[in-house]
């Protein structure tokens, strides 16, 4: 008989010798906020994963509700948000693969970067919060509901300052993980009352009852079998929620007539002069009238057409267009290719001139008709910092730094949302690219447009930007109770109904024509008449009843 083997003092480490380091390991503190951020981050798109977001949000209370000191507090929401933003934000990366000024490694180092920034924001909340709760000179804890309302309290009012603080960057609201499939709204059905901001609120809340329910199974009190019977039907209501279609909404068909354009534009093809022509070619294929008569709105993306369209510019920066250097003749190419009764509007680039000198350009959207005249324009008035300008240029650029859209010119901002009236082509409101995803900043309040155009160039974003900038924008369509349309050069683009609902797209990376009619705006939502107020004074309610708990608790 063969003898047994002899043991090895190498023996491989089987799933249960590798468990007992993996939950010391996850106990503490510090890692445990990373991991809690990184789950948290999973609920945005392309993942969509939002239970997700709800554990790992659970997860950060837990860890607050047993923080000694306010510094410990702030620590832990600075590494969940480290790791969030890391994550969620980790398609800047890919656009410095699409320069050539600076190393492509160095996009992963530019988003750890900007996340220790953003990272504070959370950091503030959770402090804020536990000082609320735990703090000024209380030496006892004083119940976690009133450091569950503090916590989505301070968090509205964190990301809210996220928006606009250093011009703002709000990319990806904690909310924005409610947001429903295409043909449906999740729990984003709450915006047009209380905001996106309001909705990341909500967010903090659910995680709180399931940090609650978790919590009574692990040590039984009480009220355990109510809180049983809660984490039982929580996950299935909003499962429901979040994933069945919007049945109960009424879909409607405007009356303007639209064709909207996704050329699919690689990055890569955009600023080499010897493909302008043919890109002009691929957008005007797409572009003609199926009925040289018909009346319609046509959409280009931001980036997809090379030629100035404007007159008085220098010489040299005709030279570079993709007809005859000449604006009025490239204009009229331009309303032959739409027909005689289209509007165009497409993304464009003007030029700010003092006398003869260039001082600036400007990233606009331009109207074109059918006879070639422009009609109006807007410049984007929210800039990507280091994207299209170099912020602290006189600190940067001498040690190699440069913004990722070529060019010397640094971009000017435009004043900000404007309404353009077309007569029958109804009243278009207009956000270039992420100018979409400020909350409460993209309609000009004075004159309510039909609809909002945002064009954009998602193609230096790889796989995860386009999924997470469409949600964005179906947000503010439910938020304002307006229609979206969105072109973009490599997608996705879409028609969005006021509801948020998507009513056509383009998938990425495929050419693609949608027509069809522009969905009816709603009457003007409680969110549209008084904007940002509506989730700080929810937050301000939180706050109130925080209080109120916490001296009840005391009592």
């Amino acid at each position: 008989m063969d003898s047994p083997p002899k043991a090895s003092g190498h023996q491989a480490l089987g799933p249960r010798a590798l468990r007992k380091p993996l939950i010391a390991v996850l106990r503490h503190p510090h890692v445990a906020a990373l991991v809690a951020g990184s789950l948290a981050a999973c609920g945005f798109q392309p993942l969509g994963w939002w239970p997700l977001a709800l554990i790992g949000m659970a997860w950060l209370i837990e860890l607050i509700d047993h923080a000694p000191r306010g510094r410990t507090a702030f620590l832990l929401g600075w590494l969940f948000g480290l790791a969030h933003f890391t994550i969620g934000d980790n398609w800047i990366a890919t656009a410095f693969t699409y320069q050539a000024e600076m190393p492509a490694w160095l996009g992963g180092i530019a988003v750890v970067l900007l996340s220790l920034y953003l990272a504070l924001y959370p950091a503030l909340a959770t402090l804020a919060a536990w000082l609320l709760v735990r703090g000024f000179g209380a030496h006892r804890p004083h119940g976690r509901a009133a450091l569950s309302l503090a916590l989505a309290g301070c968090w509205i009012v964190t990301e809210w300052m996220r928006g606009w603080v250093f011009t703002g960057f709000a990319w990806n609201p904690l909310g924005v993980a409610l947001l429903g499939p295409f043909s449906g709204q999740g729990l984003a059905l709450l915006t047009p009352w209380i905001g996106t901001y309001g909705l990341s609120g909500v967010l903090v809340l659910l995680a709180a009852l399931i940090h609650r329910a978790v919590r009574s199974v692990l040590a039984p009190d009480r009220a355990r079998a109510a809180w049983l019977a809660g984490l039982a039907v929580l996950p299935l209501a909003l499962t429901l929620l979040m994933v069945l279609p919007a049945g109960y909404l009424d879909r409607q068909d405007g009356e303007i007539h639209y064709t909207l354009v996704q050329p699919d534009l690689r990055q890569e093809t955009l600023d080499d002069p010897r493909n302008f022509e043919p890109h002009f070619i691929k957008m005007a294929r797409l572009t003609m009238p199926k009925d040289r008569g018909e009346r319609r709105l046509v959409l280009w993306p931001e980036s997809g057409l090379a030629d100035y369209l404007r007159d008085g510019y220098p010489e040299y920066f005709y030279r570079q267009m993709t007809y005859e250097a000449d604006p009025v003749l490239a204009r009229r190419r331009i309303g032959q290719v739409i027909g005689p009764y289209s509007l165009l509007l497409t993304g464009a680039v003007d030029l700010v001139m003092k006398n003869d000198d260039v001082l600036a350009a400007r990233n606009s959207v331009t109207a074109i008709d059918g006879r070639g005249s422009i009609l109006a324009g807007y410049s984007k008035a929210h800039l990507v910092p280091y994207g299209e300008y170099l912020a602290l240029r006189w600190l940067l650029e001498p040690l190699g730094a440069t913004r990722l859209v070529p060019g010397a010119l640094d971009f000017w901002p435009g004043p900000g949302p404007r309404t353009s009236d077309f007569g029958v082509l109804g009243k278009a409101g207009i956000q270039i690219c992420y100018e979409i995803v400020f909350s409460g900043q993209v309609v000009d309040r004075s004159e309510r447009p039909d609809y909002i155009f945002n064009p954009s160039n998602d193609g230096w974003f790889g796989s995860w930007g386009p999924p997470q900038h469409l949600a964005q924008a179906r947000l503010r369509a439910i938020e304002e109770g307006l229609p979206v349309l969105r072109s973009t050069t490599t997608g996705i683009s879409a028609v969005i109904d006021a509801d948020g609902i998507v009513r056509q797209f383009a998938p990425m990376h495929v050419a693609a024509r949608l027509d069809g009619r522009i969905p009816p705006a709603h009457e003007p939502t409680l969110f549209a008449r008084f904007g940002n107020a509506l989730p700080l004074g929810l937050a301000v309610l939180l706050l109130v009843l925080s209080v109120v708990a916490r001296w009840r608790r005391r009592a």
